[in-house]
């Protein structure tokens, strides 16, 4: 199965409460408005949250919407945009429908305290109680996705989208007594957090056979915007994943990219989901401004993914025109480009080793790692190529790997590391990560005495690390270590406040300043490897001091001086390079700037242009050949600087390919 590149995700939670739905809707209309709006693959509902079905089920009649007037609606959806070339995948919700909450209370998850699990925080009324899938609701499920292939027939559906299929601590009765029959202990966090885990991916196994069984070439996709090792070991049962990250809604602008760059390393193509909504999903009548999702679509593309943009049909069946102009005329664009696209992937030479890789999304939260969010910002800023892995990728492949704050120790990733090392691989520490249970690695070349006793401590820069920075301390925003070298180099120090801000002793309005004396190890060298005593990549998420990405920057330069990438434009642009063929390479460039005009969201409203930025690629030996603009395919004039390929480009505006051609050697 390819994956299309400039999809919809056509939401239809349709209360009972709604009259005459359906009624306006015409089948060419719909798929002309599609097609016009260069939309070439469609997601359409056979269920809804609220419990009701939008297709002539054979098995649950009475579970169609009330008040449908077109009861065939999903066929007709299907039947119209496959005549015009249009993939239509068939969605259906997991585990929440608010029918089920009412009618089957027996099925719905339960907390060690016997109430309902709601993960939501929504007031009441909704549908977000979660659903037990070791309740009577799986088999439900599984005759529900016959229904549909049988209604819809194989040969005509696409594919599934199964929503919310996530990770639920459940202690309900049947969780319960099967995690005693297993030898597990219900009444322990930890164990049922690994019976969650065993659940999920049970069920999507179950779940993929049985489609793979009547429809063996449907696309398959089970949605958590929890990318986590539980889901990498559920692969498997996946044909493609689909990272759902509305930048205006929950997820803001910095979820997909960190989320995209270690989602590639399941191996499965991908689709960017973003939204048309203001806000966020079920947000009617609201539009995206329009720079704001050429921006999301077009770092879809730049991070190797395509395009599905998230809307709601209205009741009555009929889209929304300004919908689909602003759609078609981003997508009209994303046509012409993906070419350039379809089939690229990262010319990655930095990997960021995922932080807290055995985070649990239950017991940790959903949101992204702040030390992975922070270490993407910082590389991201420096034009760096880099990709997100875990402890089972192979390192070899990379030229430097970065362990970001939190990375848990093990002997196993030790070794890993060491041999890393010593084939010449170089290494950037920060804070806990990787450190035995004395504080110590022999790699680091560091050992840590204790936590400081300081929520604030100033490093001091110096003519190695700091270069560019004032010769005077700089604040860190948040609690380092103490710290000793038994076999390294000390590259900065960092002093201590007069005092901590506790019990008497204050001074002003937030710490103390330093009297200056007393300095000790911040960051030490042993070899190929660097290590820093403050969580470098956090404070960068939580305050964005420029200090730490110019430490960041002069560490790269002793462990990475030949990075692949650099240019001199503003730390804003994004600078992604892709490999596409042998000897092709795309160049993508963004320049888009987020703002918070609103207390709520972010946004960006507006385009502002980048002129004459120079670029310097690292040809690793190769020979250009030529260098131009696509997919306008406008030649841009190039010379060669030692092994650095040089190139100005004329203009920026927003987002822009450059496609480098070299001699086939």
């Amino acid at each position: 199965m390819s994956l299309r590149y400039r999809q919809v995700h056509m939401d239809f939670h349709t209360s009972q409460y709604i009259t005459e739905v359906g009624r306006d809707f015409s089948a060419e209309e719909f798929a002309q408005t599609l097609e016009q709006a260069h939309v070439n693959s469609v997601t359409c509902f056979a269920r809804c949250h609220h419990g009701w079905l939008y297709y002539p089920s054979k098995t649950n009649p009475e579970l169609i919407h009330p008040n449908l007037v077109r009861k065939n609606l999903l066929l007709e959806q299907i039947e119209a945009c496959h005549r015009r070339g249009i993939r239509v995948p068939v969605y259906t919700t997991v585990r929440w429908d608010e029918r089920i909450i009412r009618e089957k209370p027996e099925w719905l998850c339960r907390d060690i305290n016997g109430n309902y699990v709601d993960r939501s925080g929504a007031p009441q009324p909704h549908f977000y109680y979660d659903i037990c899938l070791n309740s009577g609701y799986r088999e439900f499920f599984k005759e529900h996705v016959r229904d549909i292939i049988d209604v819809v027939g194989a040969d005509n559906l696409d594919g599934l989208f199964m929503d919310i299929v996530t990770q639920t601590d459940c202690a309900c009765e049947n969780c319960r007594r099967m995690m005693k029959e297993r030898g597990m202990d219900p009444d322990s966090g930890e164990e049922r957090l690994k019976f969650a885990a065993r659940t999920l991916n049970d069920f999507r196994a179950e779940i993929s056979a049985l489609i793979r069984q009547y429809v063996p070439d449907a696309g398959i996709f089970y949605n958590d915007n929890c990318i986590d090792h539980t889901l990498k070991e559920s692969a498997g049962s996946y044909t493609h994943m689909e990272l759902e990250s509305l930048a205006s809604g929950d997820w803001g602008y910095d979820h997909f990219p960190a989320a995209a760059r270690y989602a590639s390393v399941l191996g499965k193509d991908m689709i960017g989901m973003t939204g048309k909504f203001h806000t966020s999903w079920g947000d009617f009548y609201s539009l995206k401004n329009r720079a704001a999702l050429e921006f999301e679509c077009f770092h879809m593309l730049a991070l190797g993914a395509g395009c599905s943009v998230g809307d709601q049909l209205h009741p009555y069946g009929r889209l929304s025109e300004g919908t689909y102009r602003l759609i078609g005329s981003v997508y009209e664009s994303v046509e012409e480009k993906e070419a350039y696209c379809i089939g690229a992937h990262p010319a990655a030479e930095i990997a960021v080793l995922r932080p807290w890789e055995n985070y649990n999304p239950v017991r940790d939260g959903r949101d992204l790692p702040e030390a992975l969010t922070g270490v993407c910002h910082i590389l991201q800023e420096l034009a760096c190529q880099f990709t997100v892995v875990d402890s089972e990728s192979d390192l070899k492949l990379f030229r430097l790997v970065v362990l970001p704050d939190h990375v848990e120790y093990s002997e196993q990733l030790v070794n890993k590391l060491q041999e890393y090392v010593k084939s010449g691989g170089k290494l950037l520490a920060t804070f806990d990560s990787c450190l035995d249970k004395n504080g110590g690695n022999e790699i680091l070349g560091v050992r840590v005495t204790s936590e400081s006793k300081y929520s604030r401590e100033f490093v001091i820069p110096n003519e190695t690390i700091g270069k560019k920075l004032s010769k005077e301390p700089y604040v860190m925003y948040k609690r380092g270590k103490d710290i000793v070298s038994f076999c390294g180099e000390v590259l900065m120090e960092k002093t201590e406040p007069w005092f901590e801000r506790e019990g008497k002793t204050f001074c002003s309005h937030l710490h103390a300043p330093s009297p200056l004396k007393d300095f000790l190890p911040e960051i030490i060298r042993n070899g190929n490897a660097v290590y820093c005593a403050h969580p470098l990549f956090e404070i960068y998420r939580k305050n964005a001091p420029a200090w730490c990405r110019e430490i960041v920057r002069d560490v790269l330069d002793l462990l990475l001086p030949d990075r692949m990438t650099e240019h001199d434009g503003p730390s804003g642009m994004i600078c992604i390079l892709n490999n596409l063929e042998k000897n092709t390479q795309i160049l993508h460039l963004l320049y888009y700037i987020p703002e918070k005009k609103s207390r709520d969201i972010y946004t960006i409203e507006d385009v502002v242009p980048l002129y004459n930025v120079q670029v310097k690629i690292l040809t690793d030996g190769r020979t250009p050949e030529s260098v131009k603009a696509v997919p306008e395919k406008t030649a841009i004039p190039w010379k060669m600087e030692k092994d650095r390929l040089v190139f100005q480009v004329p203009v920026i505006r927003g987002h822009c390919m450059i496609e480098v051609g070299y001699k086939d050697e």
